[in-house]
């Protein structure tokens, strides 16, 4: 069939009519680039896919990528083949000069990208990842029975460095459905609107199946004979979804990081340790982990807590893979008033303790959720707790999970298993090598989601990988007063500071920092709490008020926890900085809100302090004119 589809894309006449001769890889190109031109509906009415900005842009990063093998070599000849695909349109009458510029200084722009996509092992297939085997191997990629040679001398499957076979084939089954979605759309488009130039898939085409349409295409522009060898006598080589069963768990924990940030790419905190044992398949503890989530999911006869066994593990990896404790996940469930502060501390992991659950006593279990408990208190949660402990030990029987009294947690190979199931759903879960890598403002934005102790952790990592040079605290400090500025999350990320070790920061850092617009009194506060020498006429107006602004955020928020009225001694506070301030209280509130508004707004109002607006002076000004002029 291979021989049949696509037969009038021009690709003939193209070749024909190119003057200089060209090798086998040339004309793999001009195929590839005609057909998926065509598939995606150029216009063929002068014999050739007319190529258009999108068009190419689409080709170059989408579609080769997806569908085509070529090696560094060849990768030269597709945007060559598209160069000369507009001169030739350009000739037939169809292009203008200016268009024709046009798209070739798009093919030019997207080169690089197109490069990039088509070298990048995310973008790999089970069918490119082959052909780019067998052809490193010296194997024909036109040759059916020299493929079928090579598949049935290849005993396994090992992934390239950094993809797991999952990767493989959830990129695999997405560009499969990706070209049926394709073909279907041309086949009906030309089916309503038949082109001149004839039929890209006759009727008879399509009768055989738009998957192994697909399929062979693909062999044309990766090697012949590969696809059907994959899905027939060599389908080991390329599993599909059936033998991935963790994947439902996998895209459980998906779910579950999209409810709580809203997206996938929000990045969870790498987690402390980064073990990989050589003798567990993570694959295959995946299956089992998954497997003993669905039978508790499943058992009629489970505890309270075994439906949420998937949000437990997640839960676990989303604050760091830091230990959590039994009684105050309970809590939590059971709607306990937990301090906020307190949800993502990290417990302690006691050496021993009794294998039965024993809920904390009454001053440890205050300690934990940050509020007077009574024993009656205690006695309403312990039924909770032992159910919450029951399913822990259900999971541990894993070995990717550990519970030692009330601390539980991941265990090393728990983190590893979490780590591959997160990712392999797209979830954004750096290894700590990677997050170590990030530029200043990266990881400043990632952590200003994550926990306090899971952000002190990585910061203090980032940091040391730079040896705590000066240079890296300077970015650093920078970040912190530049990363979400005028945001709902400017407040949170300058928090971050907390988060850092004020005794590690150099001087000169420090020093550095005064002149900056956020974060100057930070700086400058750290100078003066050890004793050293500061220019304090070097600090911002700006960064002054939003010190101020920090102290009275949170000791409203320390009020609130503590379930006091914190109003008037915010209000206490906010005067006597007012005092002292130029311009009075008024300069102080405007500069507030002029460098943090929405923090301002959330803080000064709590204290009934009422923001300027912007623009009502002349507003009230214009409202007066135009009464007088009414009146006269």
């Amino acid at each position: 069939m291979a021989g049949t589809v696509l037969t009038n894309t021009g690709l003939d006449a193209f070749l024909d009519g190119t003057p200089e001769p060209h090798d086998p890889s040339y004309a793999r190109a001009a195929d590839a680039v005609l057909g998926l031109l065509s598939l995606r509906g150029a216009d063929r009415r002068s014999g050739l896919p007319e190529p258009t900005v999108g068009l190419v842009r689409r080709l170059l990063v989408e579609d080769a990528p997806a569908f085509v093998y070529a090696t560094p070599e060849e990768l030269a000849a597709y945007p060559a083949v598209l160069v000369a695909l507009t001169e030739r349109v350009r000739q037939a009458g169809r292009l203008n000069g200016k268009r024709q510029a046009r798209i070739v200084a798009a093919i030019e722009e997207t080169v690089p990208d197109f490069e990039r996509a088509m070298t990048d092992p995310a973008n790999l297939t089970w069918q490119r990842w082959y052909a780019s085997l067998l052809r490193a191997d010296g194997v024909d990629p036109r040759d059916p029975a020299a493929v079928r040679a090579w598949l049935a001398a290849h005993d396994g499957v090992t992934p390239p460095d950094g993809l797991r076979r999952a990767d493989l084939m959830n990129r695999s089954e997405f560009a499969g459905m990706m070209l049926a979605e394709v073909l279907t759309g041309a086949y009906v488009r030309e089916a309503e609107a038949p082109s001149p130039a004839g039929p890209l898939l006759s009727d008879g085409d399509v009768s055989h199946g738009v998957v192994r349409v697909a399929g062979d295409l693909v062999d044309r522009w990766t090697a012949q004979g590969l696809s059907g060898a994959l899905a027939g006598p060599y389908a080991h080589l390329a599993p599909g979804p059936e033998a991935f069963p963790h994947l439902v768990l996998a895209d459980t924990l998906l779910d579950e990081h999209l409810d709580y940030y809203g997206d996938s790419w929000t990045p969870l905190p790498p987690p402390p340790m980064e073990a990989h044992d050589p003798q567990r398949s993570v694959e295959a503890g995946a299956d089992l982990l998954a497997a003993a989530v669905e039978e508790m999911k499943a058992d009629e006869t489970g505890g309270l807590y075994d439906g949420e066994a998937a949000h437990l593990l997640y839960a676990l990896y989303q604050r760091g893979s830091t230990a959590e404790s039994v009684a105050r996940r309970a809590a939590e469930f059971e709607d306990w008033p937990v301090d906020p502060r307190l949800e993502d501390a990290p417990v302690l992991v006691p050496a021993h303790a009794p294998e039965e659950y024993r809920l904390p006593p009454v001053a440890e279990l205050s300690r934990l959720v940050g509020s007077p408990v009574t024993e009656d208190d205690r006695a309403r949660l312990e039924p909770s707790a032992r159910a919450m402990a029951a399913a822990v030990d259900r999971l541990a029987a894993t070995g990717m999970v550990f519970r030692i009294g009330d601390a539980f947690g991941l265990t090393p190979w728990g983190v590893e298993v979490l780590h591959y199931l997160l990712r392999v759903r797209g979830v954004a879960a750096p290894a700590a090598a990677e997050a170590a890598a990030w530029d200043a403002p990266t990881i400043i934005a990632a952590a200003e989601g994550w926990s306090a102790s899971a952000a002190a952790r990585v910061l203090a990592d980032w940091l040391r990988a730079r040896g705590d040079s000066a240079d890296a605290w300077s970015q650093l400090l920078a970040a912190l007063g530049t990363v979400h500025a005028g945001t709902h999350d400017a407040a949170a990320t300058r928090a971050l500071f907390g988060a850092l070790d004020p005794e590690a920061a150099p001087v000169e850092a420090l020093r550095g920092a005064l002149d900056d617009p956020v974060m100057g009194a930070y700086a400058c506060g750290v100078l003066r709490a050890r004793g050293e020498p500061a220019d304090e006429t070097r600090v911002p107006l700006s960064a002054r008020a939003v010190l101020v602004l920090d102290r009275l955020s949170r000791r409203a928020a320390a009020h609130t926890a503590e379930h006091t009225s914190g109003r008037t001694a915010g209000r206490s506070a906010f005067d006597t900085a007012a005092e002292s301030w130029p311009g009075g209280a008024d300069a102080l509130v405007a500069q507030m809100a002029a460098v943090d508004p929405h923090g301002a707004a959330r803080t000064l109002e709590a204290l009934g302090i009422t923001l300027p607006v912007p623009g009502a002076r002349k507003e009230r000004a214009r409202r007066r004119r135009r009464v007088g002029r009414r009146a006269r």
